[in-house]
């Protein structure tokens, strides 16, 4: 390797690449629900056979978090997010040639759309165990992990927010059909950078300075070794880790309503017409990547002045109650737009529990972090399959505002679990 350069930023240039391949997921996974109302017109369907595709895609990606984990830790991330990439743009265009219900039938047109929107779940799965449980944890501090989770987690949401006006345009300029072709290439493309520029670890990077080395390595117990096989047998039995997962199944059914049913809620029950309904669909996401950075920031802080123990507790508290209130409200309001704003500072809230979450997961999966951080989101997207049908079930029998306040209930129990999480106790090993 030839010798290093004097400084260097390089783990930022990772991070921008992760952050983009958060904003692709997000784009490539919430424009189901974006094209759902087009979708049951044109095909026929209902409601609740939308839930039940939309529960596929959940199923799929919190079956194969944890396995999606081991997978990380076993080939590196370089190659893991590569692969997903590819197989992301290739589902996206599979989607596009569903057939219609006049050639095959309603029955096998929901059964093809569930299979793969069930494996768009499987091969998006890996994303966060690979990304921030690995990839972060290699590339950044011991005392910095909260806020390049933030950011990651700042590119879901606003891939979110693009997602609205986006696909709802190219949905009413050329169809539902050519929204998912026109959007597939740019996994496709991110697939081909991310190859080329990033490495497994920094030490592997030629752009990366012994300045920045140093910087990265700093704190940690020894060099990552590799992990002995079946020592992921422990974060299953780990009460640090299971507790973190409950209270992120909690937390995740708030996040899941707005990605599965926003959209549909405020067309179908605000009054909004199609592409306004994307406009304002976006706000939520866009308030939400705020909310992401404010608690990476927030945990960082906290966490190297007070410790990780409360430095990750007192922002996910807070940031839990705070949704459940502002869902709560949003229940209860009459006026469209300032049902939208409530939401909005929902979703932010909600989002600022990300950076503790999974800084959280890390500190306390120590060299498992990739399989530790997909125990975390198997809970937290084992809810959105239960919530993709919960959510139209409470309709059907007593409305959006009952559906809304089952949201708040779910937050408050997230927040309890956090005065029993002790994120300064890492598994040893």
């Amino acid at each position: 390797m030839p010798p290093r350069p004097a400084s260097s930023q390089v783990r930022w240039k990772i991070l921008a690449l992760l952050f983009l391949a958060s904003f692709i997921a997000y784009i490539l996974r919430t424009n189901m629900s974006i094209v759902g109302e087009a979708m049951m017109g044109e095909l026929g369907i209902s409601q609740v056979q939308l839930g039940v595709v939309l529960a596929s895609f959940a199923w799929g990606y919190a079956i194969f978090q944890f396995p999606g984990g081991v997978f990380g830790d076993r080939i590196g991330g370089r190659k893991a997010l590569a692969v997903m990439l590819v197989a992301w743009g290739v589902l996206t265009l599979a989607t596009a040639l569903i057939p219609s219900t006049a050639a095959v039938g309603t029955t096998a047109v929901i059964a093809v759309l569930s299979v793969i929107r069930f494996g768009m779940g499987v091969v998006q799965a890996p994303l966060y165990p690979v990304t921030s449980g690995g990839t972060t944890s290699l590339w950044f501090p011991v005392s910095g992990w909260a806020l390049p989770n933030g950011l990651t987690n700042a590119g879901l949401t606003l891939g979110s927010a693009a997602a609205g006006p986006l696909v709802a345009w190219l949905m009413t300029t050329v169809g539902w059909r050519l929204s998912f072709v026109v959007t597939a290439p740019l996994a496709l493309l991110l697939a081909g950078v991310w190859w080329w520029y990033a490495r497994d670890r920094p030490s592997e990077h030629a752009g990366v300075s012994q300045q920045e080395l140093d910087l990265i390595n700093a704190g940690r117990e020894a060099p990552p070794a590799p992990v002995e096989p079946g020592a992921w047998k422990r974060l299953l039995a780990n009460r640090e880790i299971l507790l973190l997962t409950l209270s992120y199944f909690c937390s995740n059914y708030v996040f899941y309503f707005f990605f599965n049913w926003l959209y549909i809620y405020l067309v179908q029950n605000r009054g909004f017409k199609v592409l306004e309904g994307g406009w304002y669909a976006s706000i939520p996401w866009i308030v939400g990547s705020v909310g992401a950075v404010i608690g990476g920031i927030w945990c960082d802080t906290g966490s190297r002045r007070i410790g990780p123990r409360m430095g990750t507790r007192i922002p996910a508290i807070a940031g839990l109650l705070a949704a459940a209130a502002f869902m709560y409200l949003a229940a209860r309001a009459d006026e469209p737009r300032l049902v939208v704003a409530l939401l909005a500072l929902c979703l932010g809230a909600q989002q600022l529990t990300e950076g503790p979450f999974w800084a959280a997961a890390i500190g306390v999966s120590g060299r498992q972090a990739s399989a530790g951080c997909g125990v975390l989101n198997t809970g937290g997207n084992v809810v959105g399959g239960l919530g993709a049908l919960m959510v139209p079930l409470i309709v059907q029998s007593v409305g959006w505002p009952a559906a809304l306040a089952s949201a708040s209930v779910f937050a408050v129990v997230g927040a309890v679990i956090w005065f029993f999480i002790r994120a300064d106790q890492a598994i040893p090993g």
